[in-house]
């Protein structure tokens, strides 16, 4: 992968990759809040299957759940009735060490606000999901130097996050998400804080992750991002108003 300023994907027809088995399953979900005196119906009953090597694109605008099922997606949260079985297992049953087991070795978080260490250099924020995965500090170093490259960073090991731009922050964001090899790569407005120039790049480090066997799925509100994905589901109110693969 390259650093170097990306086409605009539309430009070139986009390789499809038929996806693989299914990783989630999401039957009847919904999630209940309380704030207040007053209940506040986040899901409402979402029924969504996630097969590996998919690119998916959640869409919604503000209070319609898409920050709710990327909490369930990434197993942060759990549903308050239904299902959800990652990898055919039930998120539900799983205890609080179980569920951190699995958002570190089987989902790769990126975000708006990137979240690194500020004090830490680029080398040691790769790192940081391999110390809770138990590797040594030599395997730690080994593979975070090599997804850093492959994310175009190699020269940026030893630089801290205010000594970077905006898309190094993120493509270091990435390249955390990557380095324990997860099922899925979990993106919430991952181009949020970029300008547009950086932001394309941004998608298309991700359209190339895609195309090596990867799960996409990114949460968003701009229709140019979600058009980047294969798939669109659009949450409004709560419930999932349409469920559309593209080409």
């Amino acid at each position: 992968m390259s650093s170097s300023s990306a086409p605009a994907l539309s430009a070139t027809p986009r390789p499809y990759r038929p996806p693989g088995p299914v990783v989630i399953e999401i039957e009847n979900v919904t999630k209940l809040y309380k704030m207040g005196e007053e209940i506040v119906h986040a899901l409402r009953g979402v029924t969504l299957n996630v097969r590996r090597n998919e690119y998916l694109a959640v869409m919604g605008p503000s209070g319609s759940g898409k920050s709710t099922m990327m909490n369930m997606l990434g197993c942060l949260d759990t549903p308050t009735t239904g299902k959800y079985l990652f990898t055919s297992k039930d998120v539900s049953s799983m205890t609080d060490d179980e569920l951190a087991d699995i958002r570190n070795r089987e989902i790769g978080f990126v975000f708006q606000t990137f979240n690194l260490l500020p004090r830490s250099t680029t080398l040691a924020n790769v790192e940081l999901p391999l110390i809770y995965a138990g590797y040594s500090p030599s395997q730690r170093r080994e593979k975070a130097k090599q997804v850093l490259h492959d994310v175009g960073l190699g020269e940026r090991m030893g630089h801290k996050p205010n000594e970077l731009s905006g898309g190094q922050r993120q493509r270091v964001a990435i390249a955390r998400a990557l380095v324990n090899n997860p099922s899925i790569i979990l993106a919430d407005e991952p181009t949020g804080n970029l300008d547009s120039k950086t932001g394309e790049e941004i998608m298309q480090l991700l359209e190339e992750l895609y195309e090596q066997g990867n799960t996409i799925i990114v949460v968003t509100h701009e229709e140019d991002i979600a058009r980047h994905a294969r798939r669109i589901v659009r949450l409004r109110d709560g419930l999932i108003e349409s469920d559309v693969r593209q080409e």
